[in-house]
């Protein structure tokens, strides 16, 4: 995958970031071969991916994209013909769509909960987060709503389950960051969550001493971990008794802690960076040790992709990797090799034709007005943790993908549904952080790798220009936000976007047979 020909054309770039590199890397992976060990990491540091996956071959029933793989053209936007979505080898069951459905949601048995996007949340009916039961995948039907201080406040990327021990959590984030509120469910009725900490995190006046952002459980259920963001502040939270939540280990992990994921001990964290992880060794908070020291172990960094959103850990044949999402700069998702967590290795990676350099100016040119994201990943999940078959993802503006992964090095695209755009209806979707966030019209996420592409020659601004170019705000909601990982349920996915809320979809029986241990697989 990694091309020498992009680091030469990028020289200038390496002699000013090599230094950094170094730094970075030399206090845990310093060998005898220095030298060797540098130009490794520059490489890394730099590679781009060049080449997407092979396109899905849509079946009958299928309406499929007009433009290149995972783009809404320009054309189709202004026409009105997003508003019809589509489809290629899957299909939609039943949904709710409510107000929204927040930046993530998340699902157990046969109930899914909607996050709650903070102001509007508040605004309409259905305040806080909503809970469906899905027991009729047609019809979807709300049963209850969720309003403890956490769930009024936002719940971004902290709203999630832990299926050993039937937990439902999530933490109050109004605005990017939020302080001291958790909330913990036991969801053994799945259709009806019941509160068990009336108390710490719940009560207004008993905050725990937490930033959060993002959140997730490690595998057993005891602990679930907050991440802040800036400046990388993360805070393990002990759940042995869901009734009494309290912090058992925080620090700080680097300038940035976003999402993450946890081994199947509960032993190594993978901390996403600005572009990269950290690989830390939790194994003294998992096994409840006496003031509990967290060690970094290994990192990578790269600048193919930005906002690392997770990991997602998984093997094959017995071999640990993680897939490793980017939530900027069209990185895609990125198969890494962690057998030696010291120094974890990109092995593969995955992405779409709207993501590859050579394209971003058409990237620019249809997603202008749209707002802050365009085509990027954000979460997947994986059919299971051993030997997955099947990676499942929401990819923002490009909607649900979903690859074969059985074959980690020759990865295919076999399915898509990206859902009817709602144009128009921004005044109606409150819940919706596509909808509130389209007061700006510039795909800023995408700044850095166009940037890039300008500085190799790739990008031809006459292939930027459209009717569309000159939306620069109140974007007209002419695709959907998918944010939220699509969970497995045999054949079909529950998963949420922004805009068209909750869905179950259907993946055709000729590209997809579920295997007889399939779990749905996040990460955390």
């Amino acid at each position: 995958m990694r091309s020498l020909s992009s680091l030469r054309r990028a020289k200038p770039l390496a002699l000013v970031t090599v230094g950094l590199v170094a730094a970075l890397l030399l206090p845990s992976s310093a060998s005898a071969d220095l030298q060797s060990d540098i130009q490794q990491s520059v490489r890394e540091f730099l590679d781009v991916g060049r080449t997407a996956v092979p396109r899905a071959d849509c079946g009958p029933g299928s309406a499929p994209e007009n433009g290149m793989q995972g783009d809404v053209t320009a054309a189709d936007r202004d026409s009105g013909r997003s508003t019809q979505g589509y489809r290629c080898n899957m299909s939609f069951v039943g949904g709710f769509a409510g107000r929204g459905a927040g930046i993530t949601s998340t699902s157990f048995e046969h109930c899914a909960y909607m996050g709650s996007f903070f102001p509007g949340d508040l605004i309409s009916e259905g305040r806080g987060v909503q809970v469906l039961d899905v027991s009729d995948p047609a019809n979807p039907r709300p049963t209850a709503t969720l309003t403890e201080p956490a769930m009024l406040a936002g719940t971004w990327e902290s709203l999630k389950v832990n299926a050993a021990r039937k937990l439902l959590v999530g933490t109050g984030v109004p605005v990017g960051t939020g302080v001291g509120y958790l909330s913990v469910y036991d969801i053994s009725d799945c259709a009806h969550p019941r509160l068990l900490n009336p108390g710490p995190g719940t009560n207004m006046l008993m905050p725990l001493p937490i930033t959060t952002h993002e959140g997730g459980f490690s595998p057993d259920g005891n602990t679930y971990w907050a991440s802040g963001i800036a400046p990388g502040f993360v805070s393990a939270v002990d759940l042995s008794d869901p009734a009494n939540p309290h912090v058992v280990w925080q620090g700080l992990t680097g300038i940035e802690a976003h999402g993450f994921g946890i081994s199947a001990d509960g032993n190594r964290m993978y901390i996403s960076a600005l572009g990269g992880f950290t690989v830390l060794d939790i194994s003294a908070v998992q096994r409840r040790d006496p003031n509990p020291q967290v060690h970094h172990i290994g990192r990578v960094f790269w600048t193919d992709g930005w906002a690392t959103q997770h990991s997602i850990p998984v093997s094959y044949d017995g071999k640990p990797y993680l897939y490793t999402v980017d939530e900027g700069g069209s990185g895609g998702v990125k198969l890494i090799d962690i057998a030696d967590d010291r120094t974890p290795k990109v092995a593969a990676k995955i992405k779409l034709e709207i993501n590859l350099p050579q394209n971003l100016d058409s990237n620019i040119g249809s997603s202008m007005g749209g707002s802050a994201f365009a085509y990027e990943s954000h979460y997947c999940a994986a059919d299971r943790r051993d030997n997955p078959t099947a990676l499942a993802c929401g990819w923002i503006s490009s909607g649900i993908r979903v690859f074969d992964v059985r074959d980690p090095f020759h990865i295919r695209e076999i399915a898509y549904y990206n859902p009817p755009a709602r144009t128009g209806q921004n005044l109606s979707l409150w819940n919706s952080p596509h909808a509130l966030a389209s007061i700006i019209g510039v795909p800023l996420m995408s700044a850095p790798p166009a940037a890039r592409a300008v500085l190799e020659g790739q990008f031809n601004p006459m292939d930027a220009l459209t009717p569309r170019t000159g939306r620069l705000a109140f974007g007209d909601v002419s695709t959907d936000w998918c944010l939220s990982p699509p969970e497995w349920r045999g054949s079909q996915l529950y998963v949420s976007c922004s805009d068209n809320g909750f869905m179950v979809l259907q993946l055709d029986n000729e590209v997809y047979t579920p295997p007889a241990d399939q779990e749905s697989i996040i990460g955390s």
